[in-house]
């Protein structure tokens, strides 16, 4: 390191050399996180009210997930390119998600983000079914590689960077009229169960259950993305349980790792096959899999079936609704720990975020639904704390909006 960078902030070279994603960073300088708190550099702690995005379901560095990953480096990290060596967390994890998972949901494949969970279901897709069409929804996110982006429902965030994939369309979440689109052109129908940077709108009665029927009935995939709302962060394990159905693929990433990155696709047997042959290594990948990450993977799913924190996220939630009452709040929509504070405008929504950080609480926006504060807090997060919690978002909407 140069005398140069000796003398630099890690906010100086953080601004000169890391790519950024926005021209104002949020820039809180992060010396530790445990639980459900994040530490700044002066050891200030600050309710991470969003699980860094919907990841840290069971708090950060929650100890058994810090202890299988100090085991796993020590023993063995990357070795080769996925699928050709026997790791054993990655059989240990695959036959975990078997067995808690509907059984035509048998098989996984292994990579290391949501957006290419995603990038892997349509491929399987269009291998498995000989056809090309992808159908997603408006307000959806499932990604920002290329393919992803492809079926993002957004064309503000799309039109930058076309052209993209040819034969998508896009349908409107909860309309059963549109439902009609799906047809035998179809290989593949794209869906949250719970529309997330939509503002969290949740599927009405029927909605999903009717899509899945239609993709049976023209040989389309139902590729169910619970990239955001898996492991428990809905009040079930997988939120798709809560309405009668079985998605065809499975793709998941964000809270499967406890804090290291992976995601999968997951699909029957017979299905997950066809990427094997016609040609061979349909789907590679170098890092999916990684033993470290499986190895996290696998101790995070274990606390969650021992503890069972989601099945007491409905009743914690319902605390943010009777907590969480201001004149400035117009509605808190909830999907268990997916929810969203509506305000008036983005303007507000940047100040009441920007105060909250200040006061120790940090929540975020939504990309495709403006006026609504974002929170995703960590399963754990205990009543007191969600009572805390709501007393700061109040005091910064009394600053934002002059009210006492």
């Amino acid at each position: 390191m140069s005398s140069t960078q000796n003398h630099q902030s890690h906010r100086q070279l953080f601004m000169q050399h890391v790519a950024l994603t926005t021209q104002a960073p949020i820039g809180l300088e992060v010396k530790r996180a445990e639980g459900v708190f994040i530490y700044d550099k002066n050891d200030r702690p600050h309710y991470d009210l969003i699980s860094g995005i919907g990841v840290a379901n069971i708090g950060h560095c929650h100890p058994e997930v810090v202890k299988a990953v100090q085991d796993q480096a020590a023993q063995y990290m990357h070795l080769t390119v996925y699928g050709e060596y026997i790791y054993a967390p990655q059989v240990l994890l695959a036959k975990a998600l078997a067995d808690v998972l509907p059984e035509q949901l048998n098989n996984c494949y292994f990579v290391n983000s949501g957006a290419e969970a995603i990038e892997g279901a349509m491929k399987l897709a269009k291998r498995y079914t000989g056809r090309t069409e992808i159908i997603s929804f408006k307000n959806a996110y499932h990604g920002s590689t290329h393919g992803a982006l492809s079926i993002m429902g957004s064309e503000e965030y799309k039109n930058a960077y076309r052209p993209l994939l040819p034969n998508t369309k896009l349908l409107r979440y909860n309309n059963f009229d549109d439902i009609q689109k799906i047809t035998c052109r179809t290989a593949a129908v794209v869906i949250e169960t719970v529309q997330g940077e939509a503002g969290v709108i949740v599927p009405i009665t029927g909605y999903l259950k009717a899509v899945k029927q239609q993709c049976e009935l023209v040989g389309a995939l139902y590729v169910a993305d619970e990239i955001q709302v898996g492991f428990g962060r809905t009040g079930t394990l997988f939120a798709f349980e809560q309405y009668d159905i079985v998605p065809d693929v499975l793709c998941l990433a964000k809270a499967m790792g406890g804090g290291m990155p992976i995601g999968a696709f997951i699909a029957n047997k017979n299905t997950m096959n066809t990427l094997s042959h016609n040609p061979i290594l349909g789907h590679i990948t170098t890092f999916g899999g990684h033993p470290v990450s499986c190895a996290a993977a696998l101790a995070n799913l274990q606390v969650l079936q021992r503890e069972r924190y989601y099945d007491d996220v409905v009743r914690k939630a319902n605390l943010f609704h009777q907590h969480l009452r201001h004149p400035a709040i117009k509605n808190l929509r909830t999907a268990g720990f997916l929810m969203a504070m509506q305000l008036d405008n983005f303007d507000n929504v940047l100040k009441v975020f920007n105060q909250c950080i200040a006061q120790g609480v940090i929540v975020e926006w939504f990309l495709f639904n403006d006026d609504s504060v974002r929170m995703a807090p960590p399963l754990i997060i205990t009543d007191a704390q969600i009572i805390d919690v709501c007393i700061i978002i109040k005091k910064a909407l009394d600053t934002v909006y002059n009210t006492l």
